[in-house]
């Protein structure tokens, strides 16, 4: 395979990876760490990620247990979650903020799901413009032959298909577990 191909390819899968911690973010019914990964809490003036100021367990399915490091921000924890889109509310227990993940409705299963698929159309455009700009690359390459920049860009173009097949694979699996009950 070309040397475009290759890094193409390269950063390709680093867009995939964007796009897997993204769904990770999203509710699926279940707990998961990985739901509070955009929350950031004022932490002394500073925005700083909830998971690096506590620590995050899932005593049950259906439920989180923030324990921070410091016992004077479970305020500021409470605060930021309620701020958030997730949709929860914290239950503050003095030195422990807890989470329970209700049972999603078919209405706002579908939403997640929408929100999984603009996740994946981000993901594609991201895709295929890393594809367009190793294109132009390639052209702009003089010392590539006519024969060679063809079989190039037909290789990149066969990672391109490649990288959506797998975004399209990653977003099913998310689906399903979405509308799984």
């Amino acid at each position: 395979m070309d040397d475009y191909a290759v890094e193409a390819q390269g950063k390709m899968k680093k867009c995939i990876e964007n796009f897997k911690g993204q769904l990770a973010t999203l509710r699926t019914g279940r707990a998961s760490p990985a739901m509070l990964n955009n929350i950031e809490v004022d932490y002394y003036g500073s925005p700083t990620p909830i998971n690096q100021i506590s620590s995050i367990t899932i005593p049950e399915p259906r439920q989180l247990l923030i324990k921070p490091y410091d016992k004077n921000d479970v305020k500021n924890i409470v605060s930021a979650i309620h701020a958030s889109d997730l949709g929860l509310n914290p239950i503050n227990e003095g030195q422990q903020v807890r989470l329970i993940i209700p049972a999603l409705t078919e209405e706002r299963r579908k939403e997640i799901v929408k929100q999984a698929h603009k996740y994946a159309e981000e993901c594609k455009v991201a895709v295929r413009n890393v594809r367009r700009d190793y294109m132009e690359l390639l052209k702009m390459d003089d010392s590539y032959p006519e024969d060679l920049q063809k079989r190039a860009q037909e290789d990149i173009q066969k990672v391109t298909d490649e990288a959506t097949k797998d975004i399209d694979l990653v977003l099913a699996e998310k689906e399903k577990e979405i509308m799984a009950i």
